[in-house]
């Protein structure tokens, strides 16, 4: 049986446990809202500003969480621009156990439920072929806006790694060293217009997951923080997730994004893992950012199939 409820820090701590155990037995089944660092990354930065449009349903088995649901409904999101967004569909990410794959009919339901007769969407696995079955019998259906904006996750070892490169007058920093606010400057640069502002950061750094060490930023000669990435260290499978990964606009083009990578690798490699991850867009229409992470290493893992079904 589950519960429901608006998600709390300690469901995600929860989720995060479920997405380590699947990750050590299938990775290919954690989609793409459902990792490690994912998790950490999108309940820190929103909950303050939207978790109240956050339901949640948790499923447990031997008092283990084998199951969640997290739709994220309607709501009106301010960007740091000035701009504002309205959201009008809903949203499930979500997660089930292979050990457990029959309760993605309860999730479904759930959902529908939850979201009522507006338009829904959802992300499941491209390798969960059970789950694409339940989504199809339910009435979803492959989402034609997301044909070509489909996320692909890639993967390499850290066994042998190139030294990082920088131009001159350019640094390696960490938001430890270098503080809040130029944290958020970096994150805000690189993509501009963003929800993401202090309150967002502060409660990313809140996250159990978080550490400023392996927050990775690169300085300018002018002090302009230039480009950032965050690393997710999952110990028990010695796996470091990048997310997000960004570059200012004005400094694209100049290598600081080989360089930010290859140097969170040899730092993720020092603080124990063995194995990195990164997401981007996979379909062909969206080489820039798969053509990055290629040129250090990574390579394909999995994708995710974007469904939908359409307002009632």
């Amino acid at each position: 049986m589950g519960n429901a409820d608006l998600l709390t820090a300690e469901d995600v701590e929860l989720m995060q446990g479920l997405a380590q155990r699947i990750t050590a037995v299938r990775p290919e089944l954690v989609n793409s809202d459902a990792s490690y660092g994912e998790l950490a990354w999108n309940w820190g930065r929103g909950h303050a500003a939207d978790g109240a449009h956050w339901p949640r349903r948790l499923w447990f088995a031997d008092g283990e969480l084998v199951a969640w649901g997290w739709a994220q409904l309607p709501r009106r999101v301010r960007r740091t621009d000035g701009s504002v967004k309205d959201v009008t569909g809903a949203y499930l990410a979500y997660q089930v156990h292979p050990g457990h794959a029959g309760l993605v009919d309860e999730v479904i339901a759930w959902f529908d439920a939850t979201a009522g007769a507006v338009e829904r969407t959802v992300l499941p696995g491209a390798a969960d072929e059970f789950a694409l079955a339940r989504w199809a019998a339910h009435g979803y259906r492959p989402d034609p806006a997301a044909a070509d904006s489909w996320t692909q996750l890639n993967e390499r070892d850290l066994t042998e790694l190139e030294e990082p490169a920088l131009p001159a007058g350019f640094r390696f920093r960490t938001a430890a060293e270098a503080g809040p606010a130029a944290a958020v400057r970096a994150h805000a640069a690189a993509w501009a217009p963003t929800s993401f502002d202090e309150q967002a950061y502060d409660g990313v750094r809140r996250t159990p997951a978080y550490r400023g060490d392996l927050h990775i930023l690169v300085e300018a000669p002018d002090g302009t923080m230039a480009a950032s990435a965050i690393l997710w260290l999952d110990e028990p499978n010695k796996t470091a997730e990048f997310e997000p990964v960004g570059t200012h606009p004005d400094y694209r083009r100049l290598g600081l994004g080989r360089a930010m990578l290859l140097h969170g690798l040899r730092r993720a490699r020092d603080a124990g893992a063995t194995h990195a991850t990164v997401a981007c867009l996979g379909a062909p229409e969206h080489p820039a950012a798969r053509g990055l992470y290629y040129s250090v290493g990574f390579r394909a893992l999995c994708r995710d199939a974007p469904m939908i079904k359409p307002a009632d």
